[in-house]
């Protein structure tokens, strides 16, 4: 097996990023700019907090968690949806579905995006946030 060097990545349009969040996360993501595809390893805060609430037009994200646990809300077709998933589960958002993830403490998740390649397919969805941003899971649900 060889390495290959963060240059050599770079040049194959793979490109590595990590940043701590206004929300207290940390995400720590591999980007592939060619084919629009990436992938994201979020821990989150010592309190747990709500993402931002967002859809894309041409990609598709697969969220797996790992360890905790996460309500995400999805507002689709004008239905609006809250869901519990524990260590193990996954949910899939599609193209125009307004979505976000409640974390708790300390949680993991994973997050692939993968679809159309289209540079900035991410668009907020403030009508989502004024329905979730608000609510405390504990409060509605037994965790």
């Amino acid at each position: 097996m060889q390495k290959i060097s963060e240059e050599e990545a770079r040049s194959l349009g793979i490109e590595t990023k990590y940043d701590l969040m206004d929300n207290g996360e940390s995400r720590f993501r591999l980007n592939c700019s060619a084919d629009g595809s990436s992938y994201c390893r979020t821990v989150a805060s010592e309190s747990g907090a709500w993402q931002n609430s967002h859809y894309h037009k041409s990609v598709s994200e697969f969220y797996v968690v790992q360890s905790g646990w996460i309500v995400y809300a999805e507002k689709k077709e004008g239905e609006f949806k809250l869901r519990l998933l524990r260590e193990g589960e996954s949910t899939t958002f599609g193209p125009l579905v307004h979505h976000n993830i409640y974390l708790s403490s300390k949680s993991v998740i994973h997050t692939i995006k993968y679809g159309e390649p289209v540079m900035n397919d991410w668009f907020p969805s403030p009508e989502l946030d004024k329905l979730t941003k608000h609510l405390y899971p504990s409060e509605l649900f037994s965790l």
